[in-house]
């Protein structure tokens, strides 16, 4: 208990930058993932292409190689970042690519038949999205943008390897440092109660989403 009460505010500092990364890539990722999808319905063909090779690229490519891309490559051809811009540029990038694909698939779900309906309603393409198609949508990707949000808190452990103190970070170093595995064992906690944590969240949040049935 003495060695725990040592080592928890390395950790929970450490957990703190976890969630700073964590909250920053939720807050910019989901709204460029939507942006994306509805790009994606507009018949343009070099628009289509490019957003498709881009989700290809993130998509296809693991998580861990871009962060390394670019943060070490990158200063290569003179385009330099600091760490945590580095990692949050590369989550951000990574996730919004499976953010578009899951909006995709909710807008592709809605039935033609509202959209003409919205047209005879003489509601504008705006109206349109945000009182037809956007309520129906979100109810659809509920559960899959979730799970992505809930892969999201173990990803981002990955900072660590650009030198960011995030939570795993920090343990490691406190294992290594006391040779023994219990800050790992404690900070595999933390993560499981943050993964609860946004569980819990996204029941609530889908339960009140069942209005739109």
């Amino acid at each position: 208990m003495t060695y725990l009460t040592e080592v928890l505010p390395s950790l929970l500092q450490g957990a703190l930058v976890t969630l700073q990364v964590f909250f920053i890539v939720i807050i910019l990722s989901i709204p460029i993932g939507a942006v994306l999808a509805f790009l994606m319905q507009v018949r343009f063909k070099l628009l289509e292409w490019f957003i498709t090779l881009y989700i290809w690229v993130m998509r296809g490519t693991p998580l861990l190689l871009q962060l390394i891309f670019f943060y070490y490559v990158l200063p290569s051809v003179g385009i330099t970042m600091d760490r945590m811009p580095a990692a949050i540029l590369a989550f951000t990038l990574n996730y919004a690519a499976y953010f578009a694909e899951i909006f995709r698939g909710g807008i592709e779900a809605i039935p033609k038949g509202q959209y003409e309906a919205a047209k005879v309603l003489k509601f504008s393409p705006f109206q349109t999205v945000r009182y037809i198609i956007l309520p129906q949508v979100f109810k659809v990707v509920l559960p899959s943008v979730f799970n992505e949000v809930i892969n999201l808190v173990k990803d981002s452990s990955l900072v660590y390897v650009l030198g960011v103190g995030d939570l795993l970070l920090a343990s490691k170093t406190a294992a290594n440092r006391d040779a023994t595995l219990a800050p790992m064992f404690i900070a595999g906690a933390i993560y499981l109660i943050l993964i609860g944590l946004v569980t819990i969240i996204s029941k609530q949040v889908e339960k009140k989403f069942n209005y739109y049935k």
